[in-house]
């Protein structure tokens, strides 16, 4: 790992800039795609300052390590992660070395898969509120944090400005038709299930996640990013209980000091503070080595 915080690869990268989110740059090198994934992070639909040193190198390093270990479940998008076959594209090989992915292009299925095997979250709020959770009718009397029976599969419509939009299976299918939504609901949970069983083993809860999948020659891929802290929820085993607010493995630091702030919400909020910085780099760190140093 590097202390050295990425805020951006712009500068870094000889390639035309397709497209820049919260987190990940995009470069087009023709057939394929080249992720950056950069130490940006956001709360609250903001992208926050400072970045946070090492968290790009470990969501990029976790998305491949899941990637490989998912492999024979389902098909994804990596062609390679070694920033040396990129020749003289990168102007800082040493910088970005943990932090590229080099994908092949895909058509994006707009449709945001999210796997709950726990009643929290949004997912708890619309329970609360419905006793459904995206249409499904669940039993009177849930506790929070509760595991399910089996995992909820709750697709939400993909929106590149502002929030995705939770929606009912059936419209899923309305939307992408019935084949496609029924494998992408049968890879989803079959993906969640071979990770929460992973994850049980090494004393972490894999309690929700979101998927995205495209369309490759006519064939359903994994695409994006699986099983990192920007797109799960983990909590320690030891910390599991009902009724409370569990403190997730990712980005909580950030969370609990700006709910806590005087912050009003409706603008970009001051630099965070460097101990919150340093918090979250360790949180990463922490379910980063969990996961991968025992294999």
């Amino acid at each position: 790992m590097t202390s050295t915080a990425v805020s951006t690869a712009v500068e870094l990268v000889d390639a035309p800039l397709l497209y820049k989110g919260k987190v990940r740059e995009l470069y087009d090198l023709g057939e394929n795609v080249l992720i950056v994934v950069t130490d940006r992070i956001s709360a609250f639909d903001y992208v926050l300052d400072p970045a946070v040193p090492d968290k790009g190198n470990i969501l990029n390093q976790l998305s491949a390590f899941w990637f490989d270990q998912t492999a024979e479940l389902m098909k994804n998008h990596v062609v390679h992660t070694d920033v040396e076959q990129l020749g003289h594209m990168i102007k800082d090989k040493e910088l970005l070395k943990n932090r590229i992915m080099v994908v092949r292009k895909a058509q994006r299925i707009d449709i945001e898969c999210v796997v709950r095997g726990y009643i929290t979250g949004g997912g708890w709020r619309q329970y609360q509120e419905s006793g459904e959770v995206n249409g499904i009718k669940l039993r009177e009397g849930m506790r929070k944090n509760e595991v399910f029976a089996l995992p909820i599969f709750s697709p939400a419509a993909k929106n590149d400005v502002g929030h995705d939009e939770d929606i009912s299976f059936e419209m899923m299918k309305q939307s992408v038709g019935e084949e496609i939504a029924l494998e992408l609901r049968e890879q989803s949970l079959k993906l969640y299930r071979f990770a929460h069983g992973y994850c049980d083993q090494r004393g972490i809860i894999l309690v929700d996640c979101k998927f995205e999948f495209g369309l490759l020659d006519g064939e359903v891929i994994l695409i994006d990013e699986i099983f990192t802290p920007d797109c799960s929820r983990f909590w320690d085993k030891e910390k599991y209980e009902l009724d409370i607010e569990i403190d997730s493995m990712d980005k909580e630091p950030v969370r609990s000091y700006l709910a806590a702030s005087s912050w009003d919400m409706d603008s970009k909020p001051d630099p965070l503070p460097q101990e919150v910085v340093e918090e979250t780099t360790k949180r990463y760190l922490d379910i980063y080595r969990r996961l991968t140093e025992s294999q």
